[in-house]
């Protein structure tokens, strides 16, 4: 039952951060590790999606699950521009 609370609050945090940028750091097994920055764009009652433009100008929407921050598969920083702060979701 924590476990659900716990992924009850990680999609409330999420969920007010939609639209601001965001650093995402995933974990894509056997000690590779991808370190992206994006926006993001929408959360959905089991996974959200963060739009990422790459060094070709190109678009891509990826998503994850809430309960992939909560096992730490991927860890995601949101860039506060007007603070110059950077706040974990966990």
């Amino acid at each position: 039952m924590l476990e659900k609370n716990n992924l009850a609050k990680i999609r409330k945090n999420v969920e007010d951060c939609i639209g601001k940028k965001v650093i995402l750091k995933a974990n894509k097994g056997r000690k590779k590790t991808t370190v992206r920055e994006g926006i993001l764009e929408e959360a959905y009652p089991s996974l959200f999606v963060v739009r990422i433009y790459n060094q070709f100008d190109s678009m891509r929407r990826v998503s994850y699950t809430y309960s992939d921050i909560l096992t730490q598969t991927v860890e995601v920083t949101i860039c506060d521009d007007t603070d110059r702060q950077q706040i974990k979701i966990s």
